[in-house]
């Protein structure tokens, strides 16, 4: 009976030690998880302007319609093709389903200047430098990606002290 008590206490502190550090490499995958999301929708906007030879926006989106002006990419997302470079659909044939990573527990910010990537015919995205901030769900900065003007993206792991920054 002793001996079952000692076995009992060692399992609920190796438990009560592993558990913590448990959640917090659930919510890294889960960034990381995040981030190839985000890079596959930015490669798939980037080819369909290429192989269409139309300019293709990928945006936040309220309503699966129009982008929204805010930098929150936490929630629902649109990519269309922008034939006449009004930064909206024109058409419904225009709209490209694009799916919002899985991001239960995570937000996505974008940086205060660029709430929308815009690809040009030849692969370019048009504007300044974009950056994706994957956050944590106390505030911490997880992971990044990042948009330059030649449209290449590439993923950033955050720091251990890294925060996020809306």
């Amino acid at each position: 009976m002793v001996e079952l008590l000692v076995c009992i206490c060692v399992v609920a502190t190796l438990a009560g030690v592993a558990v913590p550090q448990f959640a917090s490499m659930i919510e890294r995958n889960r960034a990381i998880a995040a981030s190839n999301a985000v890079m596959a929708q930015l490669y798939l906007a980037r080819t369909t302007a290429v192989s269409r030879r139309t300019a293709t926006v990928l945006c936040p989106s309220s309503n699966g319609a129009h982008c929204s002006n805010g930098t929150d990419w936490s929630k629902d997302w649109l990519m269309f093709l922008d034939r006449d470079g009004n930064g909206r659909p024109d058409a419904p044939t225009d709209i490209i389903r694009a799916e919002p990573p899985p991001a239960s527990g995570l937000q996505l910010f974008s940086t205060a200047g660029r709430t929308r990537i815009r690809y040009l015919p030849d692969g370019r995205s048009s504007g300044s430098n974009l950056t994706l901030s994957i956050c944590g769900s106390d505030g911490s900065l997880l992971s990044k990606v990042i948009v330059n003007n030649a449209g290449r993206a590439r993923s950033q792991r955050g720091g251990n002290v890294d925060r996020c920054t809306k």
